[in-house]
């Protein structure tokens, strides 16, 4: 597939490889005959839905999960064939967005479900849908105690088959909540025996996120829905005590030092005056920002890598740019890469140690790394 490429020297490795092992890792790891779900929703964790989509794809992948059904619009279109399931639903008047595309919709209102169920009725078809079951994460889901009443009512939509049941964990990543878990598992079961006295044979049980996949086996059903895991993002979204394959992160943000200016002791630098240079410094300025989705927060706090050494941020990250001291990196020049995450010649700084300095997680770093960043796709050794 062409690529848009941009002069501006910045940009997204994503490493399709590094993607593709990690499904197989997580594979081994698991073992059994479980079906896989890749969620590629908010263009992958960032990473690029339809190139990552494609690959996994070729690699046998079951199932892909999105959050609205344009993203699995856009992946249908991309030519993906394998299932899609939108994991929040649908908004009034997509029924018929949904059936064009053999988009399968997760419901938890009755709502949705007449409504889906009349366009189904009027196609002439039998519409396969999943039903999530809040079982007390407290977001979307029919509530664990309210299944049977959710049901009774249900059985009036003939042109609805119940294809799975899915819930989503609270705090499956924590030890100290796995009782917690543990209910939830519970009541999903519940919820499973009163969808399967009223006739219904779901064919997919889907609980388990990253973290449960690996914290919770209990928990895998017969569809392990693979998030942030897939894309190496592990050490701030799983359990630190749970085992775990060799994961690797899939994404690397790359800049380049664009100017270089001597600095003496004593001034100050960026918005705000935030940092004074302890010292004759040579500061280095990489095209990159808070826009692009390098956080704000990291003023004064993070590290890229130049020339194989860290080189720490200073003063405030602006929108379109970034300081950095080079002082101590011998021979930094103009069109030398700046490595903003990722790792280079032994030195590494992963999404994870950027989400700590924000207040946030990894997820959020990798989803905010802006479109106007260029995403390049290395796929064995190419570019």
């Amino acid at each position: 597939m062409k690529q848009t490429v941009s002069n501006r020297p910045t940009r997204a490795e994503i490493n399709l490889d590094a993607l593709a092992s990690n499904l197989r890792n997580i594979k081994d790891f698991v073992g059994g005959d479980s079906r896989y779900m890749a969620v590629v929703k908010a263009d992958a964790y960032g990473h690029g839905s339809v190139r990552c989509a494609q690959r996994l794809e070729s690699e046998g992948i079951d199932w892909f999960g999105v959050a609205i059904p344009q993203e699995g619009v856009e992946l249908r279109v991309s030519g993906i064939r394998k299932r899609i399931l939108c994991l929040g639903g649908f908004w009034g008047g997509q029924e018929t967005l949904l059936l064009n595309h053999q988009l399968t919709p997760v419901l938890y209102r009755l709502d949705q479900a007449e409504a889906f169920n009349e366009a189904a009725k009027g196609r002439g078809t039998l519409a396969e849908v999943h039903l999530k079951i809040d079982t007390g994460m407290g977001r979307i889901g029919v509530r664990y105690d309210e299944i049977d009443a959710f049901l009774d009512k249900f059985a009036r939509f003939a042109n609805l088959h119940v294809e799975g049941m899915m819930t989503h964990f609270a705090a499956a990543d924590d030890p100290d909540s796995d009782e917690f878990t543990r209910l939830q598992i519970t009541r999903f079961e519940n919820a499973m025996k009163a969808a399967e006295a009223r006739g219904h044979r779901p064919v997919y049980r889907d609980l388990a996120n990253s973290p449960a996949t690996f914290a919770h086996p209990a928990s895998r059903g017969n569809l392990v829905r693979l998030g942030g895991a897939l894309y190496g993002l592990t050490d701030d979204v799983l359990s630190k005590s749970s085992p775990r394959p060799d994961l690797a992160p899939v994404m690397t943000v790359i800049s380049e030092i664009v100017h270089l200016k001597k600095v003496p002791k004593g001034e100050t630098l960026g918005y705000g005056r935030t940092f004074t240079t302890a010292r004759d410094s040579m500061i280095a300025t990489l095209p990159i920002g808070y826009q692009d989705g390098y956080p704000r927060l990291l003023s004064n706090k993070a590290r890229v890598v130049v020339n194989g050494e860290f080189a720490p941020v200073v003063g405030r990250v602006s929108m379109d740019w970034t300081l950095v001291d080079v002082t101590d990196i011998e021979g930094a020049g103009i069109g030398d890469e700046a490595v903003l995450i990722g790792s280079r010649e032994g030195k590494s700084v992963r999404a994870e140690e950027l989400a700590a300095m924000s207040d946030t997680i990894s997820y959020e770093i990798t989803c905010g790394i802006n479109r106007r960043v260029t995403r390049m796709y290395v796929e064995s050794g190419k570019k």
